[in-house]
């Protein structure tokens, strides 16, 4: 594993609290350990916790009841307050975007409709840099774990999916709510229009993307004749952005992709459609699992030791722990989803956007999720 990995991380707290996050983290770890022994883990379960705990790029998103959320009024990027980047380094120097974190939009308390079923929002951003906080969700991602009939399943949100966004007049894109208001108005956005009960949330930027990759070794992905020539063009563009001299890719099939290789191939869009482009991204993310699933207990855990700063969450160490492992256990049982579906949307010029028939397609997707009747 990367040993700079820790050098590389940033602290998305404040440098004021640091004897009180001190304590702070010393009584989890104990607590950690006790619940560890009760549980029967052993020492290998406490060790794993310790390791990762304080390490990953934990971010206290503020919650609130429904009846206590207030709405603002906005119709466009003019009238919204956007925040500053907050980077430790630029991404030539390994730094990463920060998740962006509007305190006027908290996440709306959910409760969790089925307590077998867990659904998590893994997104990634569209950032050219390490200052572009503010820009659009670019991947949108739900994982579900049902252990019910111990199945994981992928949801992909289309970007371009018409949506009511809170505070907006008029239906706008989903990709919009995350550059409006940050992640909590867009688990807002997703949860009001699709009926989810999303609380926790993954953000990685695509450099973070590429170095995870890079940790495992590449992933193998079968890559089209067509895909060729615009994975290369991504490619390129990340060697200009990032200093990079990373190999363009020379053939088809089904190959061995570094990390800059891999999203840019997932990233592909004028070869055919964002429906295939969100294919891609499931693939690249089940590959990515299914080549850590392939290592040890030791080597997971050192893994997430040393991505732990390349991503953040509002998921505590325990949590990232637990659900991680959960997956793990049902990646031989995966099932894919596309919202909105194939016949349930309709294309709107000016501007383009996909326009959903609400009844069916949420009929449909909570029969995918929860197996609704």
């Amino acid at each position: 594993m990367n040993s700079n990995a820790k050098d590389k991380r940033f602290d998305p707290g404040t440098q004021n609290n640091k004897p009180q996050k001190s304590k702070v983290r010393i009584v989890i770890r104990v607590l950690c350990f006790i619940l560890c022994a009760v549980l029967g883990l052993g020492l290998g379960a406490f060790i794993y916790v310790y390791r990762i705990m304080g390490a990953v790029g934990f971010v206290n998103t503020p919650f609130v009841s429904k009846d206590q959320y207030e709405t603002i009024e906005f119709d466009n990027l003019d009238n919204v307050d956007l925040n500053d980047g907050d980077v430790a380094s630029s991404w030539a120097e390994g730094g990463h975007t920060r998740v962006y974190v509007n305190p006027k939009y908290p996440i709306k308390k959910v409760a969790q409709k089925d307590s077998k079923v867990e659904n998590i929002l893994v997104f990634g951003i569209d950032s050219r840099g390490t200052n572009d906080v503010t820009c659009r969700a670019d991947a949108i991602l739900i994982v579900s774990i049902d252990h019910r009939s111990d199945t994981l399943k992928m949801i992909s949100l289309m970007r371009d999916t018409g949506v009511k966004i809170e505070g907006k007049s008029s239906t706008d894109k989903l990709t919009h709510s995350y550059a409006y208001g940050g992640v909590g108005l867009l688990i807002n956005t997703i949860n009001d229009n699709f009926g989810l009960d999303i609380q926790r949330f993954v953000m990685l930027d695509f450099g973070s993307s590429a170095d995870v990759i890079d940790m495992v070794g590449g992933i193998e992905i079968n890559v089209t004749a067509g895909e060729v020539k615009y994975a290369n063009q991504g490619i390129l563009e990340e060697n200009i952005l990032l200093g990079k001299d990373c190999p363009l890719l020379t053939h088809e099939g089904t190959q061995l992709l570094n990390g800059i290789q891999a999203t840019s191939w997932a990233r592909i869009r004028s070869l055919d459609s964002d429906y295939v482009r969100s294919g891609r991204q499931r693939t690249l993310a089940l590959a990515l699992m299914k080549k850590v699933a392939s290592y040890g207990k030791v080597d997971q855990a050192a893994l997430l030791e040393d991505s732990a700063g390349m991503f953040e969450t509002n998921m505590t160490a325990m949590d990232i722990m637990r659900v991680a492992l959960d997956a793990m256990d049902v990646l031989d049982n995966v099932k894919e989803y596309r919202a909105p579906a194939d016949g349930m949307f309709r294309v709107q010029d000016n501007p383009w956007m996909m326009i959903v028939d609400w009844d069916t397609q949420l009929a449909d997707l909570h029969r995918f999720i929860w197996e609704e009747a």
